[in-house]
């Protein structure tokens, strides 16, 4: 027997195919999609790739720390040079030149944090490792520093209002650290002006260099205070420090290869014959 309704299967009118590039909408239409949202989507994807091995090592180091491990130490020489291959594999995949002088920086600041990372390994012939840290990793924000500054397309605005609070976050690591650092009071005031003045450039461009100068801070932050103030913070604090600084570094790097990649080139020099002029038009 034949009833008013519609069971599972059935219709009550046409049915409209949906073609490519279709979805249903809220109200039971089509909408298209857009091409440019899926390739943006993919560009996205692919920019990732260079980055894997690096954030693969990153979360090993990083597991170690907080369980204190045993390959907690060689796993944390092997970050830079995985962010290093990273960068240059990225600017290789980039599609158009990548400025010599902005790629050398980049792996300056690489470098110098890798020996700051290993720096009781690299330089055994002191007795304290604290004040060679201080100056390779130094070094590296001087790279990042003059990177920001200089490099084309990095830099994107004026640094904003809200970069204030990276002052107040140097004036109050000060006031703690100045009188337990001895000796070391001046590398330690110097290393913590060139410390904030990366996350301040950085705040000056695209969200991934902002935030990976923001985690940077407070890694170097953490750090510091368990080196200083010893006992302050618990043991798994080290696997904190390591997890602000893999995404710091991994932040800053990746933004900066996005923005130095996807500058518009220097315009080329005209080789082509040029147009007449209008009076020599004119007298033809």
């Amino acid at each position: 027997m034949a009833t008013g309704g519609t069971g599972p299967g059935e219709t009550t009118g046409p049915v409209e195919s949906i073609g490519p590039g279709e979805t249903i909408g809220p109200a039971g239409g089509t909408r298209a999609v857009q091409p440019g949202t899926v390739r943006a989507g993919a560009a996205r994807a692919r920019a990732l790739v260079p980055f894997v091995l690096y954030a693969l090592l990153s979360a090993v180091h990083v597991l170690a720390c907080f369980a204190d491990l045993p390959f907690a130490g060689p796993t944390k020489l092997t970050l830079m040079p995985a962010l290093a291959v990273a960068a240059i594999w990225a600017c290789a995949r980039a599609g158009r030149p990548v400025r010599a002088g902005a790629l050398a920086l980049l792996l300056a600041a690489i470098a110098g944090s890798w020996l700051g990372d290993g720096a009781a390994t690299f330089f055994p012939m002191f007795d304290d490792e604290l004040p060679m840290m201080l100056l390779c990793f130094g070094l590296a924000h001087l790279a990042y520093l003059l990177l920001m500054w200089r490099g084309a397309g990095i830099a994107v605005r004026r640094v904003p209002g809200w970069a204030a609070v990276y002052l107040v976050a140097y004036v109050a690591l000060m006031l703690v650290l100045i009188p337990r650092v001895g000796a070391l009071a001046v590398p330690v005031a110097v290393y913590g002006v060139l410390l904030v003045g990366t996350a301040v450039m950085a705040s000056r461009c695209g969200p991934a260099v902002a935030w990976g100068g923001a985690w940077f801070l407070v890694s170097d932050a953490i750090l510091s205070i368990r080196i200083f103030l010893p006992g302050t913070l618990p043991v798994w604090s080290d696997g904190l420090v390591m997890l602000t600084y893999t995404l710091g570094q991994g932040l800053l790097v990746f933004g900066i290869v996005a923005a130095i990649a996807r500058r518009d080139p220097a315009p080329a020099a005209a080789t082509g014959p040029r147009p007449p002029a209008a009076g020599a038009a004119a007298a033809s």
